[in-house]
């Protein structure tokens, strides 16, 4: 009784509030048959057509009142009703409750479009400004109202529920029920209940969240249902399929969680676009391989052929390149597993100051030509560091598929070195992700403001090393108590079921992921840590755990290069072939040509021979200025077209890769045999 006696007070509120704005919405009236009446129009007949419509909304609101005050006599008479059960009195108080918000909305309405003539009389049609505001506060408006009507539906058809539930329960008491039908009540009840609780009301419970944003969405409902002619349009709201749904901005959206998380649900658009990549990749890949280039390539080619440049038959972009993600996680685990500690404790030094010194060449050039060519510092930085960085997936492919000569005691094995100094750039690279944000502040700070930048970028530097200290310190630890008697139970319960391996190994890589994602650096990092704790368990532990990760690595890379040539537009490069080819060799030139140098000079002189390799392995663009660079565009550091070039001299520069790295292989790697030989 308490709460229907809430419901009451709740309803006799609108009341209370139309006896308080009659006299506003009086004035409204009038000032409205003024504003109506214009210049050079009949008296008469304006005066006629005012007393006319005056009378029609007086006897509409005066009968509107009335009914309200029937709807609250009658939602009493039920309550009072000792004959009705308790769902029949929660239905029709609830029928009456959406009728007497139906009259109240209906009145709101007619004042508010009231009020929208005496605004858009009151504009002026010359200034564009205050169109736009009265075009985005209609649309405020009916985004408001849509979201109402919205939830009006949702209580009828909550009414519709509890009627039919109300007509169970009359049948029920008018005849005896089986042992069966006993059951299938239950059973019925308990149905009802599990999905009350799994139910999570998203949609009211974040409606009204500060920053939420109300927009107008298209529903397009899959060919297979719209295909079917024979059903309604709940059927194919409630068919198993999924709808698709696009905002102004052209962007898409699917399904993530269902309401009725009991039905089982697939992404067939995700299906089909993984299936075509896997047909069309071995092709592709083939005839890389024919052609004496690395299969990497032919993925990429698959990616352009299929993706918006190409015939645009992948619709799930999102989620490919999320499941693309996973072959670089798996692809630095198995760099880390081949990487062991004692190659690490070598050339620590050379990987840690090498593309320090390098991205800070890099920044410095770019800031020069920067200055030359009147470009933001801002964005001269974000481009040379996003330039400076390398590609360490590609690099890995290219020392796995690499035969490497002997080499003398005291020289430095250059995989070891190309490896260090790309684990560094990944470290880098979390680094800048972290530092980004008061970048784009900086941007778009005044002069007087400049100390305070870059004291807080010296903040976040001195707290991504400290993470860094964590990092590093968890690992010992894990080395040290844990990564042994993990393994050895591992190995004694995959006797027999190798999944539990996989899985085991699989579950270490998430959690160094996870470890190293909270303190805030790269993701990658914690995947090449995983692997080189795991190789120091030794030689036969590597070699067991990469037989079976390197299938499943081998598939996800697949993906993440497929993924890659999604965002490679060949009509573009087309267009803008001179000028790219020509920033693509400047690009390859200056990193090799400072790699080289920097080199030169942390190499001890009897290893100098392979700065050549290391600096072509070097010399091309990371993948991940894909994802730095949408991050700036979609914070205003670079414009639109720088961010096409970023992408064109990335593409173009991984094309190169492999012709530089033969080249240097070609000419360097015999060096040590000759020496050895003498």
């Amino acid at each position: 009784m308490k709460v229907l006696e809430k419901n009451c007070l709740w309803v006799l509120l609108p009341l209370l509030h139309l006896t308080a704005g009659a006299a506003e919405h009086e004035e409204a009236v009038k000032h409205a048959i003024r504003l109506h009446r214009g210049r050079g129009a009949a008296v008469a007949q304006r005066r006629q057509w005012a007393l006319e419509s005056c009378r029609k909304l007086s006897g509409l609101l005066r009968q509107k009142a009335v009914v309200l005050n029937k709807l609250k006599n009658a939602i009493r008479a039920v309550e009072k009703d000792a004959r009705l059960s308790d769902e029949e009195k929660l239905f029709q108080v609830h029928t009456f409750e959406i009728f007497q918000k139906e009259l109240n909305e209906s009145e709101n309405s007619v004042f508010q479009a009231i009020h929208g003539l005496q605004r858009a009389l009151q504009g002026d049609y010359r200034d564009v400004a205050n169109m736009k505001e009265s075009s985005r506060q209609r649309l405020e408006a009916l985004r408001e109202a849509a979201i109402k009507e919205e939830t009006e539906y949702m209580e009828l058809l909550a009414a519709e529920k509890h009627q039919v539930e109300a007509l169970k329960n009359m049948q029920h008491r008018n005849r005896s029920l089986s042992m069966l039908d006993e059951i299938l009540e239950d059973v019925r009840k308990a149905a009802d209940r599990l999905e009350e609780e799994i139910e999570e009301h998203a949609f009211d419970d974040n409606k009204s969240v500060k920053g939420v944003n109300f927009e107008a969405v298209l529903r397009v409902e899959e060919e297979e249902a719209n295909s079917k002619q024979n059903l309604t349009k709940r059927d194919v709201e409630d068919d198993l399929g999924l709808s698709m749904l696009i905002d102004s901005q052209n962007n898409q959206y699917i399904l993530t969680k269902p309401r009725d998380a009991t039905i089982p649900r697939a992404d067939h658009h995700f299906i089909k676009d993984i299936v075509t990549i896997g047909m069309l990749s071995l092709p592709c890949g083939w005839l890389c391989t024919m052609l004496g280039l690395p299969t990497m390539f032919g993925y990429i080619i698959c990616g352009v052929l299929l993706g918006p440049s190409g015939l645009n038959s992948i619709k799930s972009i999102v989620q490919v390149e999320t499941l693309g993600e996973f072959g670089v996680f798996f692809t630095l685990f198995l760099v880390g597993l081949e990487f062991s500690p004692e190659k690490l404790r070598k050339v620590w030094k050379i990987s840690l100051q090498g593309p320090c010194y390098m991205t800070l060449l890099m920044i410095a050039f770019g800031l020069l030509w920067g200055h030359l060519l009147q470009i933001r510092p801002t964005q001269s930085v974000f481009i040379s560091t996003c330039l400076s960085l390398s590609s360490t997936p590609l690099v890995s492919r290219f020392l796995s598929g690499s035969a490497r000569g002997e080499k003398e005691a005291g020289d430095l094995d250059y995989s070891a070195v190309l490896l260090g100094m790309l684990v560094t750039q990944d470290v880098q690279l979390g680094l800048f992700v972290a530092v980004m944000p008061t970048l784009i502040q900086a941007g778009a700070s005044t002069s007087s403001s400049i100390v305070m930048e870059m004291l807080r970028i010296l903040a976040l530097i001195g707290q991504i090393l400290f993470s860094l200290a964590a990092v590093f310190l968890l690992c010992l630890v894990i080395k040290t108590y844990l990564v042994g008697p993990y393994y050895r139970k591992l190995h004694v319960e995959s006797k027999g079921n190798k999944e539990v391996l996989v899985l085991g190994i699989s579950a270490f890589i998430f959690f160094m992921l996870t470890v190293t994602e909270l303190l805030d650096v790269s993701m990658e990092l914690g995947c090449f840590l995983a692997g080189a704790l795991i190789s120091s368990q030794g030689h036969a532990v590597t070699e067991e755990i990469m037989a079976y990760v390197e299938p499943i690595r081998d598939f996800l890379a697949i993906v993440f290069f497929t993924s890659i040539g999604l965002h490679v537009f060949p009509t573009f490069v087309a267009y803008e072939l001179t000028v790219l080819l020509v920033l693509t060799l400047s690009v390859v030139i200056m990193k090799f040509v400072l790699a080289a140098l920097v080199l030169s000079l942390l190499l001890p002189k009897t290893s100098q021979y392979i700065k050549w390799i290391v600096a072509a392995g070097l010399a091309q663009v990371s993948e991940f200025s894909f994802v730095l660079g949408s991050r700036a565009r979609r914070a205003g550091i670079i414009s639109r077209e720088v961010y096409l070039l970023i992408l064109s001299v990335t593409t173009l520069s991984l094309l190169l890769a492999p012709v530089l790295w033969r080249a240097a292989t070609a000419k360097c790697m015999p060096r040590p045999e000759r020496r050895s030989s003498l």
